[in-house]
């Protein structure tokens, strides 16, 4: 995602379901790198959990004042690009409001088209699985679309891939650490209770299937 929002001219993010696992590896990264990141939760809960972790601009989608929230530290970011994990619904549309009230906030003069610096929101997950909505007040400079690992790891070439996983190897037991819930076999991911649990697909929930567990040696 860091690697996107430099090779296409962005300065910032804005990160959604941001108190995910994925979600706190980025705060360790955009901290380490010096990157501005906005953080979109939808709990109380999930905005101590992100502080905890490090992150200075965290919006609750479910906060009365959450457009004005986010609107704010879109402005204190400069963030013009957003990965959404939720897909569907009203959010992507809202942070491309909010990413034009921004840089429309110090203007001086009026423009019916709106901003001219490109605001661009990648969906990468579909939590939603409904339709997006876009309510579109946010003038003509913009880009919605998909966003996927392996064509991004394929777009930027071998040598450049490579340098990427081995970042991730180096820090794999701190920025890139994972916490889970439980550690289950292949057999076990098939038992109904199991399923249960793991398809809620809920923050800090998260399970690993260990090929190997329950496999005599």
């Amino acid at each position: 995602m860091v690697d996107t929002m430099r090779g296409e001219g962005h300065t910032a993010l804005v990160h959604t379901a941001a108190a995910s696992n994925l979600g706190q590896m980025l705060v360790r990264i955009c901290m380490q790198d010096n990157v501005g990141l906005v953080n979109i939760v939808r709990t109380p809960e999930q905005e101590d959990l992100m502080r905890a972790t490090g992150a200075h601009h965290v919006c609750n989608s479910g906060s009365p004042t959450f457009m004005t929230d986010l609107t704010e530290a879109i402005s204190a970011t400069g963030a013009t690009l957003a990965f959404d994990a939720i897909g569907g619904g009203t959010l992507a549309g809202q942070i491309l409001h909010c990413m034009e009230a921004a840089l429309t906030g110090s203007a001086k003069e009026y423009s019916r088209y709106g901003s001219t610096t490109h605001k661009q929101v990648y969906i990468y997950g579909a939590l939603d699985t409904g339709p997006t909505v876009l309510d579109r007040n946010f003038g003509f400079a913009y880009g919605i679309g998909g966003w996927l690992l392996w064509p991004f790891l394929e777009k930027i070439g071998a040598a450049a891939a490579a340098k990427l996983r081995q970042r991730i190897v180096a820090e794999l037991k701190t920025t890139f650490a994972s916490r889970y819930t439980k550690e289950i076999s292949l057999v076990e991911a098939l038992r109904l209770e199991e399923i249960a649990v793991y398809r809620k697909r809920s923050t800090g929930a998260k399970y690993l299937i260990n090929p190997n567990k329950g496999i005599a040696a």
